[in-house]
């Protein structure tokens, strides 16, 4: 196993994530606790020391699992973090009454690692917002050693990345991305990644093969990723991409079976990243994969002053590429969840003014209406 030092620990460089553990008859909350408990041996006796579990994850049920199978092991032989729920908003100004909670579930004294959940569009201003007393708390808890490391994790876009670091990014010791050489542009994960550069904060990753989507390509993508390096699996090459990143500390896998254990960990048994050619060849590949099924926009903005309802067309475009990519998912939701009516996608009025400048031609109509039945 590789290990990166961070501060005063050496941390795994593949974290086990409990976001998609096993489970019993397919129900979420219902986590195949004989299962999970043989996985995590497997992890930790070959070196995983650090698991990450979150409040809501498996309907409130992973703290509690991940508590108990943790509760047989050494304290000192591992690192647990949790994270405060701020994706629900009506959690906020329950800090401590969750913070205590999931103590308790998880069967600990301390966190050694605890984020900020999911800052985004939907709540960045109740993070920003004092009275809720949720950083004031959280930092109060770092004092006395309940939390050892503070961090946070983002989906939100660049500008809300920001407003969060420019007020909290001297506290912050570690920030989580969705990271994976698909989205270093699709989501502007690399523009997240330098601007965490920048302050000097270590760089965890989630989905580093979005959700399984890496895990498993097209034959015709197999075949390109073969050519770079023969010798590795499709998952390993999505490892090897963020071994080439020099501020990644921390990569997490939800791992949800004992063969992607087995894989992920034997893959993790050696530091190889990929080199300046690797890396153009495997940009190629994320290339050709989005542009399969996404319209392409380049945020020109000629359509904007000419839409009579002034939507904000290339960034309801950038959400539509999103939501398709991805065959739904929570991201497009939720930022269009903090939009007017007058704003979403179904405001759109077919009157056909932005698509007479669009120099991609692009069928913006039809977009705005396929989008808004997706979201239905």
């Amino acid at each position: 196993m590789i290990y990166k030092k961070f501060r005063d620990v050496e941390l795994s460089a593949l974290g086990f994530g409990t976001m998609r553990l096993p489970t019993i008859d397919g129900k979420f909350s219902a986590i195949d606790e004989k299962l999970t408990r043989e996985m995590f041996d497997y992890a930790i006796k070959h070196g995983i020391n650090y698991f990450d579990t979150a409040w809501g994850y498996h309907d409130g049920e992973s703290e509690n699992t991940v508590g108990k199978i943790l509760s047989e092991y050494d304290r000192s032989s591992f690192y647990l973090a949790s994270k405060f729920p701020g994706y629900d908003l009506s959690n906020m100004g329950k800090v401590e009454e969750i913070f205590e909670r999931q103590l308790k579930k998880c069967r600990v004294d301390y966190f050694d690692f605890y984020l900020i959940h999911n800052v985004c569009e939907m709540n960045i201003e109740q993070y920003l917002d004092e009275s809720y007393g949720t950083m004031a708390y959280l930092l109060d808890q770092k004092d006395t050693g309940r939390i050892k490391h503070l961090g946070f994790s983002v989906h939100g876009s660049i500008e809300v990345t920001k407003r969060f670091l420019d007020k909290y990014g001297k506290y912050m010791e570690f920030g989580q991305v969705q990271l994976n050489y698909l989205d270093w542009e699709f989501q502007d994960a690399k523009l997240k990644v330098e601007m965490l550069d920048k302050l000097g904060i270590p760089v965890w990753v989630m989905e580093p093969l979005r959700g399984g989507k890496l895990a498993k390509l097209d034959e015709k993508y197999e075949r390109e990723l073969k050519k770079i390096r023969a010798d590795e699996t499709v998952p390993a090459m999505a490892f090897r991409f963020l071994q080439s990143i020099p501020n990644v500390t921390m990569i997490l896998s939800g791992m949800s079976d004992f063969e992607q254990v087995k894989s992920n960990i034997a893959t993790f048994d050696s530091d190889k990243p990929l080199d300046a050619r690797e890396l153009k060849a495997i940009f190629a590949i994320a290339d050709d994969m989005i542009k399969e099924s996404s319209l392409p926009c380049t945020a020109c903005r000629y359509c904007t002053s000419h839409c009579p309802k002034g939507l904000d067309i290339p960034e309801l475009i950038r959400l539509y590429n999103e939501h398709c990519f991805t065959g739904g998912g929570f991201i497009a939701p939720m930022v269009l969840g903090t939009y007017s009516s007058e704003k979403l996608p179904s405001a759109c009025v077919g009157c056909g003014s932005c698509e007479a400048v669009c120099p991609q031609q692009i069928k913006v109509s039809e977009m705005m209406k396929d989008f808004s039945s997706r979201l239905k």
